[in-house]
């Protein structure tokens, strides 16, 4: 067999399997349809008004920011770990990487995305 053949067989028996799943979960899950299940909760305490709202966009670009930074120190540790193995080449790409994050960051930090207010 070859090796698209074999991704292929593969693939179709992912995407079966997830598709089974979701059709035994769909037959054997317990319906209920109570309006109540509907509405929104929090704390026990019913709502009042509308219980959508905007969320600043400051929670967004610090969350993204973390994100980068989360990445940078995902990456970090297995180059870490082999960085003798790499050579000057391995540690010019880590350096070229730092310096790509650290001109967002200063991007981030000029433009204000890291104060709270």
């Amino acid at each position: 067999m070859t090796n698209s053949a074999l991704f292929v067989v593969v693939f179709l028996t992912a995407i079966f399997m997830v598709l089974a799943a979701l059709f035994i979960a769909r037959l054997l899950s317990p319906k209920s349809t109570n309006p109540v299940k509907g509405e929104p909760y929090e704390c026990g305490i019913p709502t009042r008004g509308v219980s959508w709202s905007q969320v600043k966009v400051g929670y967004y670009l610090f969350a993204i920011l973390y994100l980068v930074f989360d990445v940078e120190t995902i990456l970090l540790f297995p180059w870490a770990s082999i960085v003798r193995s790499l050579g000057i080449r391995g540690l010019a790409c880590m350096t070229f990487f730092f310096v790509i994050l650290a001109f967002g960051l200063i991007y981030a930090w000029k433009k204000g995305a890291l104060q709270w207010k």
